[in-house]
């Protein structure tokens, strides 16, 4: 079993596109049972795989073992993907987290999953205190989205500044350049410092994930967008593979 997180400290980088997409590789192209863990208050992985919230708040229950977290995972439309959906109860999860006072709750979570879903990603909240916390010890791959602006590459300053002073341990990040744009010249002139980061595109098709409901690779899979995310997701399987 694996576990990427998809994380950044900053919001509107794409990263709940980008957390659907590579769950939906990990269960069509390289047909391994994955769960998309929905992290976010905001719900919005389970807005674009058209899973909507359950009528009873309990995502941040399952942090108190109120409820196996297999019990509330959803099957989505996709062959081999599942949701564990959000819900407006994780708002206060940061405090529930440190009441509870167990530092690698989320990872324990995560290994009572491990028999149903070789792959898990974590849709994360843009957030900086125990739930970031949390998904650094649980997770075995970090993807940061960066647009090409200075605010997004600070927020991966931060992210490390807070590896380095918080854990002596944790994952590997890879930063993706998010929702580039090849005619103008600060995104080309980004690409250029940052060579071996991936790179996905601003695109329409993307746009239309929240019309449709559904992983671009769903409805438009020879598309440069859905090309990119399954190049993103070749990258990480591989890491994952030699990390393992």
């Amino acid at each position: 079993m694996a576990t990427i997180a998809v994380y950044s400290v900053k919001g509107g980088v794409g990263k709940t596109t980008i957390a659907a997409n590579l769950a939906w590789c990990a269960a069509t192209i390289s047909k391994r049972a994955t769960l998309l863990w929905d992290l976010d208050a905001s719900g919005g992985a389970s807005f674009l795989l058209d899973v909507d919230p359950p009528p009873r708040q309990r995502a941040a229950g399952l942090f108190a073992h109120e409820q196996e977290p297999a019990a509330l995972a959803r099957a989505t439309a996709w062959p081999g993907l599942a949701l564990l959906p959000a819900d407006a109860s994780l708002r206060a999860l940061d405090a529930a987290l440190l009441k509870i006072g167990k530092k690698r709750r989320l990872a324990r979570l995560i290994e009572r999953l491990d028999s149903d879903y070789p792959r898990i990603v974590l849709d994360c909240p843009p957030v900086l205190n125990e739930v970031s916390a949390q998904v650094m010890r649980a997770a075995d791959a970090v993807v940061v989205p960066l647009t090409p602006s200075l605010l997004s590459l600070r927020a991966l300053e931060q992210i490390r500044a807070d590896l380095a002073d918080n854990h002596k341990r944790h994952p590997p990040l890879l930063p993706v350049l998010s929702m580039i744009d090849r005619r103008r010249a600060s995104h080309r002139a980004a690409i250029l410092a940052h060579p071996g980061w991936p790179v996905i595109p601003m695109a329409s098709a993307i746009e239309q994930m929240a019309t449709r409901r559904a992983p671009i690779g769903a409805f438009a899979p020879a598309s440069p967008a859905a090309q990119a995310f399954a190049a993103l997701w070749a990258i990480v399987e591989r890491r994952l593979t030699r990390a393992a």
